[in-house]
């Protein structure tokens, strides 16, 4: 069972967007089973190492047709971004480190940030983006 899963009020309506989303929805899902399953540490790290390997993808792409595309708020959704990656890279060091386990609170503050920053701040940028044409 997922945390939470793909559903069409997630729509940016840009396809590349659109399936990254539904691919970082189903990486937070896979450690949340993982989590649940109780993988062992090995499992785990790696979930969550290719969960951040990912965001990081998903936020370039993000960003450079943001960029391209002269996005007014590209300054403070890239800060958002950078905000994000660095709470995630946090947590997998803490995991490393053996201060943190992949807990319901981790989970929910996963769920939580990429359901509110999807409706939220990549909301805001859907319809400019989609003003401009194909991307």
């Amino acid at each position: 069972m997922e945390l939470f899963t793909w559903n069409e009020k997630y729509s940016v309506n840009i396809r590349e967007i659109d399936d990254q989303h539904k691919e970082l929805i189903g990486m937070v899902g896979q450690l949340h089973d993982a989590m649940r399953q109780g993988k062992g540490k090995q499992v785990l790290e790696e979930v969550l190492r290719n969960l951040i390997q990912y965001c990081r993808t998903h936020f370039a792409t993000e960003e450079r047709l943001m960029k391209a595309n002269g996005y007014p708020g590209y300054e403070t959704h890239k800060a958002k971004h950078d905000s994000l990656t660095n709470k995630v890279a946090e947590i997998y060091r803490q995991y490393q480190d053996g201060k943190v386990t992949i807990s319901l609170e981790v989970m929910t503050f996963l769920e939580n940030w990429v359901d509110k920053h999807i409706m939220g701040a990549d909301k805001q940028y859907g319809p400019f983006l989609n003003s401009k044409g194909p991307a």
